[in-house]
């Protein structure tokens, strides 16, 4: 079976992480040709909050294509909007809270791919 290199938004489902957070998988090596790295959307609802967490394996990177919020990376807290990037090594303790009138959506790249099994929660 040869894996998509192509998906379409509408055609995707969402399922909710460990870390509370809604997601839906754009690229991922179980189901797409992608072989090292996973891109994803992240959803959180207004008021809501991703619980704490480290990867202890997979370096993400999030940018921020909607809404506003606080980010706590490690020992730091601070401001999130459209248009923000963060580097989120292994081992960094990080969660997102949703401080606006709208859905806070991050785009969410992972290498290596993202796993349920890599996600612990504080």
């Amino acid at each position: 079976m040869t894996k998509t290199q192509h998906t379409r938004y509408r055609d995707l489902a969402s399922y909710v992480t460990r870390d509370g957070s809604e997601i839906r998988e754009l690229m991922h090596p179980s189901a797409h040709a992608c072989r090292k790295q996973s891109l994803a959307e992240a959803r959180v609802e207004p008021g809501g909050e991703t619980r704490l967490h480290v990867h202890r394996e997979t370096e993400e990177l999030y940018h921020v294509t909607g809404g506003v919020g606080l980010m706590t990376l490690d020992d730091r807290v601070f401001e999130i909007r459209e248009g923000d990037t963060i580097a989120i090594a292994p081992g960094s303790a990080h969660r997102v809270r949703n401080t606006g009138g709208e859905p806070l959506v991050i785009l969410c790249c992972c290498s290596p791919a993202y796993r349920h099994d890599d996600t612990e929660l504080l």
